[in-house]
């Protein structure tokens, strides 16, 4: 009964288990390249645009130049009909609609105002906002022109003019997300549930495959050891383990995706370590609640989109119902999430982040506490 022997043992039951395997390795890398391939471009940009021009005038030549040259839109459609332009959006032969009205030209030179009409296909978002955000920057662009030149006609200089149709200028200078796009947002944030999940699942099968060996009326090495060492042998080794695959996502991944680190070695190190503990002591309690391996991974893969809408990156907390925002706090991936996104993303000093690496400790005594009681428990049920 000594530790090497007990040591021996465990490796020879993670590395004998395919699944857990699998799902430890495996996961971790496939999903480092398969969960920001639809992000690799940060923005959706050149989306294909249908124009229906009804005024067939320069200006409204123009305004398709100026939407054309925008780098969200691509116009690649002139039909004649809006009923036209409907079936080709329903076909997905385009992916926006621009209507120019009628007297377009003579209503922008009398100074009333035409309305242009953009239309898009809804359910995918992000290709709709992007097609309304390059039409409506053509046509706020042609409207300025045409103020400027209005203006000019009754007098003003061009420099005036323009002053006073600009006369506050914006200077937008992001501090964190520099990309503005979902790189930086989503996958810092997702990297980390990855590992929360898949340490979740290798050390939960741990246990439910001892609970499947005690429900057939087999013993093995994890009941001839006392609770302590098992579990002080278990938590070491997939420490081990899990330390090298963090320093993977938080180090080769964020270069070669070009995602923002601001924390310190130091700084990661001490926040990384209480989230194995505490992640590992909650897959002890999971491995003893269930009774079989498949069912630990049913579990941990229905409880992800939970805690990804509830950690309070993708909405804040303040936005989040009281009872969610409180039961997200007893899952180590959402102290977390939100600890390595302030010191790696944010640029946060570790005492700003105190709070949470305290909550990682608290999580891991406490699951630590309840994890022994399982398996004393289930011990006491054999005797």
């Amino acid at each position: 009964m000594s530790w090497g022997d007990l040591f021996k043992h465990e490796l020879k039951a993670i590395f004998s288990n395919f699944s857990l395997l699998f799902t430890v390795f495996g996961g971790v890398v496939f999903y480092s390249f398969l969960y920001p391939l639809p992000y690799i471009n940060e923005l959706p940009r050149e989306q294909r645009v249908a124009v229906v021009n009804l005024d067939h005038s320069q200006m409204s030549r123009e305004l398709i130049r100026m939407a054309d040259a925008t780098p969200q839109v691509y116009i690649t459609e002139h039909l004649g009909s809006i009923h036209a332009a409907n079936v080709a959006l329903e076909d997905r032969q385009v992916d926006g609609i621009l209507v120019i009205p009628e007297h377009f030209y003579r209503d922008v030179m009398m100074g009333t105002s035409p309305t242009l009409a953009y239309a898009g296909n809804a359910a995918l978002f992000l290709v709709y906002g992007t097609v309304v955000e390059g039409l409506n920057d053509a046509g706020n662009g042609l409207a300025i022109k045409a103020k400027i030149n209005r203006m000019m006609l009754t007098g003003d200089g061009a420099v005036e003019a323009t002053q006073h149709v600009t006369a506050m200028k914006l200077n937008m200078r992001p501090v964190f997300n520099v990309t503005m796009g979902y790189i930086n947002y989503v996958v810092p944030a997702v990297f980390v549930l990855i590992l929360h999940q898949t340490l979740l699942i290798g050390v939960g099968m741990m246990g439910a495959a001892e609970n499947e060996a005690r429900a057939a009326g087999k013993t093995g090495y994890w009941a001839q050891y006392p609770i302590w060492m098992v579990m002080t042998t278990r938590t070491v080794l997939f420490t081990l383990i899990y330390l090298p695959l963090v320093m993977y996502y938080f180090g080769f991944t964020y270069v070669y995706y070009g995602v923002n680190r601001f924390a310190s070695i130091e700084n990661l190190v001490m926040m990384t370590i209480p989230f194995l503990l505490a992640v590992i002591m909650l897959g002890m309690v999971l491995g003893q609640l269930l009774p079989r391996c498949e069912l630990v991974t049913l579990v941990v893969l229905l409880s992800s989109l939970p805690l990804v809408f509830s950690a309070g990156f993708i909405w804040p907390p303040s936005a989040i119902p009281a009872v969610i925002n409180n039961l997200a706090q007893l899952a180590p991936s959402t102290a977390a999430i939100n600890g390595f996104l302030g010191l790696n993303q944010l640029g946060a000093t570790f005492s700003q982040e105190i709070d949470r690496w305290g909550q990682l400790w608290l999580q891991f005594i406490g699951f630590m506490v309840i994890s022994y009681w399982l398996i004393r428990r289930s011990r006491q049920m054999i005797k």
